[in-house]
């Protein structure tokens, strides 16, 4: 038996506070661009907040919050839907971005800069007045729920002219910028997150920005927050630091023998 729709949407409702830590006013700009359904983007580098920041905000405004992690081979159908055959012929099935939009939930296109181009535009119409998503293969115009909104996240670091967003999408969003938190931030994250030591999370932020500073000189991303907390959850579970590291930053981020090496020199510097 097929499930209400009501019933379907509450599964997305976020029922515990995520932890977020503010770094700026970005929770009241937030607030804000909701109030007015204005499209959000988020735009940072992988592993800076994004995706915990619009758990958050969708807690805080009880909001069900669907998230749709984009990749080059997602077709316009698996946003919006399509029909399906089953022992009682063809039925329509809404995909998550259509059960967003009728029943009021915040939409969350993670990393869209990986969707195909084509496939995002069918959010085009979604992000002005007209707060409409045409289903073409059913013949329907789906009116946005008043409640609906639209997030996507971004990192500009990644980018090349094939992965790139149209201006004709940028500029249908509103945007918050994402950054590396403050080294006091961050070892609070870090402390808060994995259950490890103020010393231990002081030295694997020293670790992090030293890898930060190497982007662009052999390496495309520096060490996200998100792994020094791997790091640091691996340590507080009994690891030792340096292996830690190794599993958690090092081997993660780089292939190459000699970057390999100049971040183990890192690593040796504080464990």
């Amino acid at each position: 038996m097929d499930r209400h729709p009501d019933d379907l949407i509450s599964q997305y409702l976020i029922l515990q506070q995520p932890y977020y830590r503010p770094t700026g006013d970005e929770i009241a700009l937030y607030q804000a661009a909701y109030a007015v359904r204005m499209p959000i983007m988020l735009k940072g580098p992988t592993g800076c907040g994004k995706t915990r920041f619009v758990e958050y905000m969708a807690w805080h405004l009880g909001r069900p919050l669907v998230t749709i992690a984009c990749h080059e081979d997602m077709s316009a159908s698996d946003l919006v839907g399509r029909y399906l055959l089953d022992a009682a012929g063809t039925r329509w099935q809404d995909g998550p971005l259509t059960l967003a939009v009728r029943h009021g939930a915040i939409c969350y296109l993670d990393e869209v800069v990986e969707a195909r181009q084509d496939t995002t535009v069918v959010i085009h119409p979604l992000t002005d007045a007209r707060r409409v998503l045409p289903l073409e293969k059913r013949g329907e115009l789906v009116h946005a729920h008043p409640d609906f909104q639209l997030v996507i996240s971004y990192n500009p670091g990644y980018q090349n002219i094939m992965k790139d967003l149209k201006q004709s999408t940028r500029q249908r969003f509103g945007a918050l910028d994402f950054g590396w938190p403050s080294r006091e931030a961050e070892i609070e994250i870090i402390v808060h997150e994995s259950g490890a030591s103020t010393e231990t999370a002081i030295k694997l932020v020293a670790i992090g920005e030293k890898s930060r500073h190497l982007k662009g000189h052999g390496l495309e991303e520096g060490m996200s927050t998100r792994m020094l907390v791997c790091a640091a959850q691996l340590i507080a579970g009994g690891v030792a630091p340096r292996p830690a590291c190794d599993v958690a930053l090092v081997r993660p981020l780089t292939d190459d023998p000699d970057m390999r090496d100049a971040l183990d020199g890192t690593v040796r510097a504080f464990f």
